[in-house]
């Protein structure tokens, strides 16, 4: 039995849509949980709903766009500033673009948020999770990640860009980044999985797919929660779960060669590598 009043979570993306239901979810069974957004005013907003909701005060908001990898290290500082441990960490912000644009850092907006900055983000915040083991790693990726594909020539989209691709190949990169790093956090017990949520209507769902029906945020968020605070995936790591389920992602995602190359591009494009 995981007791979550003895958790600390951080929710990326947690002042709308799964997020927010992910915190509220978790803050409801006595975890602390530690809200991020790009907005300050979103952000004290939220935090007094969950504590009004869940009677749980042990909730703290940090600012922070995660286009910027500045800002991405930032956020990893002053959550080592303010906690001694972290447990569970949930990557879940995501932004879908229909158009092309691009980070201060020059890089491709989607990209940058939807995976470089779980890749970033996570890679600063290791060492304590190392100290709070056992730790879970969750990645929120999307069963669009299907349609992905790993095109080194048009990962940016350099070449050509359309706002699903982008989205499906994101997800995709988010997915191979997961395996290969459960691979490299074998013996540290720090685990790493990655999950479809489900077709949620958010603003993301809107901003792709306009009207396109989908669950309840409360649905949504019910594999994270359930990564984040089941016993049963305990030592469970390099997973993909539908509906709280283990199911196979695109076979592409299990080729470790691909798996290497985005790993060696990603400490590149981050300056991890340096």
């Amino acid at each position: 039995m995981i007791e979550m009043q003895e958790q600390i979570v951080l929710v990326t993306g947690s002042t709308d849509g799964i997020g927010k239901e992910t915190a509220l979810q978790l803050a409801d069974k006595g975890a602390e949980i530690i809200l991020h957004g790009r907005n300050q005013e979103k952000g004290r907003r939220v935090l007094k709903e969950i504590r009004n909701r869940t009677g749980n005060n042990r909730l703290q908001f940090f600012l922070a766009d995660l286009s910027s990898q500045s800002q991405v290290r930032n956020l990893a500082a002053e959550i080592k500033d303010n906690y001694n441990h972290l447990h569970v960490l949930i990557n879940n912000a995501g932004t879908f673009q229909q158009d092309r644009t691009m980070t201060e850092d020059g890089l491709e907006t989607t990209f940058a948020v939807n995976y470089l900055a779980p890749f970033l983000l996570t890679h600063e915040l290791l060492d304590l999770m190392k100290i709070s083991a056992p730790s879970r790693i969750i990645n929120v990726a999307s069963i669009a990640h299907r349609d992905g594909v790993m095109d080194w020539s048009n990962l940016q989209g350099e070449r050509h860009y359309e706002g699903f691709d982008a989205y499906a190949s994101s997800k995709l990169a988010l997915i191979l980044f997961t395996y290969a790093l459960a691979a490299r956090l074998k013996g540290t017990n720090i685990t790493a999985n990655c999950l479809h949520p489900g077709v949620t209507r958010t603003k993301l769902l809107r901003a792709g797919f306009g009207d396109y029906p989908g669950d309840a945020p409360e649905r949504g968020a019910q594999t994270s929660v359930y990564l984040a605070s089941s016993p049963k995936v305990n030592g469970m790591s390099g997973q993909y779960y539908e509906a709280c389920e283990v199911v196979r992602s695109s076979p592409i995602t299990y080729d470790r060669r691909v798996q290497e190359e985005l790993w060696r591009i990603s400490e590149r494009l981050t300056g991890l590598g340096q």
